[in-house]
């Protein structure tokens, strides 16, 4: 889960990207193909991460613009040598610039989606494609209620702090719509997604606002619940860890 709006509860360390989500750029590659970059195209990549991904994409030859709201992410793509900067989803700063906009495993985290769709669409040329791939409706759905059940436990909503929007196809095909944008496909799919350790590195890793709202001593408590909770649910006989996935993957088009 790449990251554009940033939360003052939710830092990025960059090695701890690599260790608990390589996979979002590995499982990402498919969506290169969806988008098809030509050499000579412009392409923004909204919500590039560590970069890994986004250097895949400037190695088919076009010319890309990267952005993620984390700064410490922002420095680790610019090591790939890429043209990366520091931006808000919410805010695009760009008019009519891109033949393509392309965002992998962010969308999600922008829980104002008509502000980001309006600055895509400004974003992008007449004729110009939108290719992304977001949690959708019911991702890591075991997780989000294992957390909420700690939280309830300490007297809190079991949604304080929920990060994440996940959208049905429904849904977000009008928001496009409503937007000016023509969806030539949109579809929802599980993906269960094998993790590198136990749940607990992913939590560390992306769900930090969800245990904001406890004291130090409590996260570490409510952590542990939850991954003891889930590991009989989301481990195969042989202990390896998968967590729910299920994405939301389209393409749309500003005619």
């Amino acid at each position: 889960m790449s990251k554009v709006l940033h939360d003052p509860a939710q830092d990025w360390d960059p090695k701890a990207y690599v260790s608990n989500a390589a996979f979002v750029a590995e499982l990402g590659e498919p969506l290169l193909d969806l988008l098809a970059p030509k050499s000579g195209e412009r392409i923004l990549d909204l919500g590039c991460g560590d970069g890994r991904l986004t250097a895949k994409l400037a190695g088919r030859g076009p010319a890309v613009v990267a952005v993620d709201a984390s700064p410490d992410l922002i420095a680790a793509a610019r090591q790939f040598g890429l043209d990366a900067h520091v931006m808000n989803g919410h805010d695009l700063a760009f008019k009519a610039e891109f033949d393509a906009v392309m965002s992998n495993a962010a969308l999600h985290w922008m829980k104002d989606p008509d502000a980001v769709l309006k600055g895509i669409f400004r974003a992008l040329k007449p004729g110009g494609r939108f290719v992304a791939e977001m949690g959708g409706q019911g991702n890591v759905a075991r997780i989000v209620a294992a957390v909420g059940r700690a939280l309830l436990r300490r007297g809190h909503p079991a949604d304080s702090g929920n990060p994440w929007y996940f959208p049905s196809v429904d849904q977000y095909r009008a928001k496009l719509e409503e937007q000016g944008f023509t969806v030539k496909e949109i579809t929802l799919f599980p993906r269960p997604t094998r993790l590198p350790g136990d749940v607990g590195g992913w939590l560390d890793t992306f769900a930090a606002p969800f245990l904001s709202v406890l004291s130090p001593a409590e996260r570490k408590a409510a952590r542990d619940e939850a991954v003891a909770e889930l590991q009989p649910v989301m481990t195969d006989p042989s202990g390896v860890w998968w967590a729910d996935y299920v994405r939301l993957r389209f393409v749309a088009v500003k005619l």
